[in-house]
Parts: structure tokens; C-alpha cells; sequence
């Protein structure tokens, strides 16, 4: 079959993405910069071709609550908003989390704290990779750097979140939401069928199905002897997505001298840097991170041994910097770069701020 490839928008192939993988429900309500995945779905009409439920919830704390409904059904459900959005899911994101439930939310980043501005950002690092809601838990972070990434995240984000039942988030900033690019659409799987969801998923409140008794989905737990064995349950699972699932790209790492270190759109910026540094001659590496969490924290270490210092670049006030910083446990200087309120630095910018922190590294004063 001859790969499909469309023109559209990050927001648009997260919506395109969902159908093909056989997506059961989405519940999301609009807000600026992801509004387009809940637009897409409502042009597209999959309830007509697959059956997928789409419904615009009256809140989004309604939303992530029937994501929760759907998800202690095996069904392969997903919510989307943006940052001020997500912050009042984050009671029924650490739910399902404790509820061992997969789920797939997209956080498409704006700028804040609070309302903030409807141009892009990447502060919300905090919010995902440290649990966002209450109690010791995580999500798995997926950081998409391309429309290509958003789409095929979709897949990858519900494929890990039903391996380890638990939620998984595709964080992206507005940039990666909002801009265009050609992107191959995955093959359409199937949505599958009542009998192969009790399968599948026999934890799963799924009614009768040959059944003697019903499952009961719930996050609470009176006994604090017992809520410590869930929480001890749940630490062994992060344990084995920690030890399984670390994902990231490297770029001109060989030789590097020193690291930029930079996700989601921010590090295509810093790669066009790196790019016109070594045509100077200064040898800089590029790490992405793709997952946030869990955070490629040991290949960083390895890399401290190499390299005589580390950029970090996000749009934020400092937030990676800081599982950078534990990463490389201090045995070489760390420095950040950031910029906020929906400003976006261009790859002059990024090398000024990397001259200004290793002014060492040349005796170019155009840099």
C-alpha cells in the first residue's frame, strides 16, 4: 500500500493519528493552541467510518473524568488541551494513575502561570514529568519535535499506556500544534472488538463477558497498609518503564565538546545553532529527549565524561535544567537559556547564550 502522505497542521495529525489506531473515544473541550485536534475529529466524523465516540464535554474536568469511564473499560481512550486546561484534569489524571488505568493525553503548552497567553511554551515540564496532581506517581512524557512525531506518538502513546497501564502524555509545545508540515499517516488498525478488549484486558470492568464476579475500578484504599502495597506496586511498574522506555536522539555527539540539550521545537532551533557553530569550528552535540519522563538521565551521565559543559535550552524560566543537573551530578558546569511569554529564540540567540556560558570555546566575537 502506497504511503499516504498529507499536508496539515500537529493538532490535525494527533486527530488523523487517533482514528487510524483504532482510538474507541475522545472527550476534550476547546482551548487555544489544540482546539484544531477537537475540530479535526468533529469534521472527520469517525462515529460514522469506526464508530469513535467524540464528544465536547461541558468542562474539562467532565472530559478527563470520561476518559477515566472509558479507560476502566479497556477501551482506548484519549483527552487534549492546553496548559491551563490540563491543570484542572490533573485530580482525574492522578485517578487513573492510581487506578493502574491507560489513557493517552495531548498537552498542546501555552504560555503562563494562569491564563497567560495563547502563544507557545514549554512550562508545563514540571507539570508532567513531576505527576502534576497529588500522591507518587508519573506519566510517561512523550516530547514530539515534528507533526511526523505527533502523529506517530499517538500510537506509541497508547501502545505504552496500555503495556504498563498507565496514562502517557504527549506534551508539545503551541509551535509543534500549530505548524505545518507533510506527514505519512500511520495504516489504520482496527478497533477492537468487546470480546478481545476482555481479553486483552481482563482487569477491565467489562460487565459479564463469562465472568463470575465484577471488577471494580477505584483509586481509593482506607487501609494505609494496603495503600502503601498499591503505591509499592506502582513504583515497581515506573521502575521497569524507567529501566525499558528511555527515548532520545542524538546529534554531532561524536566529538562534541560541549551539549545543548533541548526538546520538543526548541531543539530543532538549537540544531540550525550547533549546525553554524561547527561550520566555525566549534564542536557542540545536540541530545533531544523524547521521552520527559522517563528522562534520559544515565546516557547524559555517560556523556558528562566527554564534554566540558551543558546548555539547556527551553521556553521557560529553568525546569529540565534541573534532571540535567542531577544527571551529570555536578562534575561539569550547566548553564540555561530560556525565553518566556510566548517568545521564541532564534538560533543567533541560542549561540549568544551558549558564547555568553563557555566563552572559551572561541575567539569569534560574532558569536
Amino acid at each position: 500500500m502506497a504511503e499516504e502522505i498529507k499536508l496539515m497542521k500537529g493538532n490535525e495529525a494527533i486527530a488523523h493519528a487517533a482514528i487510524r489506531y483504532g482510538c474507541d473515544g475522545y472527550f476534550g473541550y476547546p482551548i487555544t493552541p489544540q482546539s484544531e485536534v477537537l475540530e479535526t475529529l468533529e469534521e472527520l466524523m469517525p462515529w460514522e467510518t469506526t464508530g469513535m465516540v467524540v464528544l465536547q464535554a461541558e468542562s474539562e474536568v467532565a472530559a478527563i473524568n470520561m476518559v477515566y469511564g472509558g479507560a476502566a473499560t479497556g477501551k482506548a481512550v484519549m483527552t487534549s488541551s492546553s496548559s491551563p486546561g490540563v491543570s484542572l484534569k490533573q485530580e482525574g489524571i492522578s485517578y487513573i494513575a492510581a487506578a493502574e488505568l491507560p489513557a493517552l493525553i495531548v498537552n498542546v503548552m501555552r504560555g503562563g502561570p494562569g491564563l497567560g497567553t495563547i502563544q507557545p511554551s514549554q512550562a508545563d515540564y514540571f507539570q508532567a514529568t513531576k505527576g502534576g496532581g497529588h500522591g507518587d506517581y508519573h506519566l510517561i512524557v512523550l516530547a514530539p519535535a515534528t507533526v511526523q512525531e505527533m502523529a506517530d506518538f499517538v500510537g506509541l502513546g497508547f501502545d505504552l499506556s496500555f503495556k504498563y497501564r498507565t496514562p502517557a502524555m504527549i506534551l508539545a509545545d503551541g509551535i509543534v500544534g500549530q505548524m505545518m508540515e507533510k506527514v505519512v499517516l500511520p495504516e489504520p488498525r482496527p478497533r477492537r472488538t468487546a470480546e478481545e478488549i476482555a481479553e486483552q484486558c481482563p482487569w477491565a470492568a467489562t460487565g459479564k463477558h463469562g465472568r463470575k464476579e465484577r471488577n471494580v475500578m477505584t483509586s481509593l484504599e482506607l487501609e494505609p497498609d494496603k495503600m502503601e502495597v498499591n503505591n509499592l506496586r506502582l513504583q515497581e511498574t515506573y521502575k521497569r518503564i524507567e529501566e525499558n522506555e528511555v527515548r532520545y536522539k542524538e546529534y554531532h555527539v561524536e566529538d562534541a565538546e560541549y551539549l545543548i540539550v533541548a526538546f520538543g521545537s526548541v531543539a530543532r532551533i538549537c540544531l540550525k545553532a550547533i549546525e553554524d557553530a561547527r561550520a566555525r569550528g566549534i564542536k557542540i552535540g545536540l541530545l533531544r529527549p523524547i521521552t520527559l519522563w522517563p528522562f534520559p538521565s544515565d546516557r547524559l551521565k555517560e556523556l558528562s565524561s566527554k564534554i566540558k559543559g551543558i546548555l539547556t535550552v527551553e521556553l521557560n524560566a529553568g525546569q529540565m535544567i534541573e534532571d540535567v543537573k542531577l544527571a551529570v551530578e555536578c562534575k561539569i558546569p550547566v548553564y540555561h537559556f530560556g525565553r518566556m511569554g510566548g517568545i521564541v529564540p532564534n538560533p543567533g540567540e541560542v549561540m549568544n547564550a551558549f558564547n555568553n556560558c563557555f566563552g572559551e570555546a572561541s575567539n569569534n566575537s560574532d558569536l
